[in-house]
């Protein structure tokens, strides 16, 4: 069993920036893919950003590019999503979760792809 905690999550004005944080634990945590999802209220989950087991495969939707940067670090077990240029839009709450062989591709948006998920983590930004 692998957990997941997000942290980072909190309210920010537009333009601002915020890193928020998906701590993994148990099983082989460090052998699994990442990805950040979010969801708004009254919406859909949705995918944002993705990253392989050694950190060096990254893949976001063409909608977040240039403002999510994913990253990892293997010692510490944790994952971390960047987000700058903060959108009253981009207001939900944050997952992450861990797949085994999630694909750096189109198919790291499908939720099936993943194995186990945080409990999120809110960002609010306002106007």
């Amino acid at each position: 069993q692998v957990q997941l905690v997000e942290s980072g999550g909190g309210l920010v004005q537009a333009g601002g920036s915020l890193r928020l944080s998906c701590a993994a634990s148990g099983g082989t945590a460090s052998a699994y893919a990442v990805g950040w999802f979010r969801q708004a209220p009254g919406k859909e989950r949705e995918f944002v950003a993705a990253i392989n087991w050694s950190g060096d495969t990254t893949y976001y939707p063409d909608s977040v590019k240039g403002r999510f940067t994913i990253s990892r670090d293997i010692v510490k077990n944790t994952v971390y999503l960047q987000i700058d240029t903060l959108k009253p839009e981009d207001t939900a709450v944050y997952y992450c979760a861990a797949g085994f062989k999630t694909p750096m591709s189109l198919f790291a948006a499908r939720e099936t792809e993943y194995d186990y998920w945080g409990q999120g983590t809110q960002v609010t930004v306002s106007s």
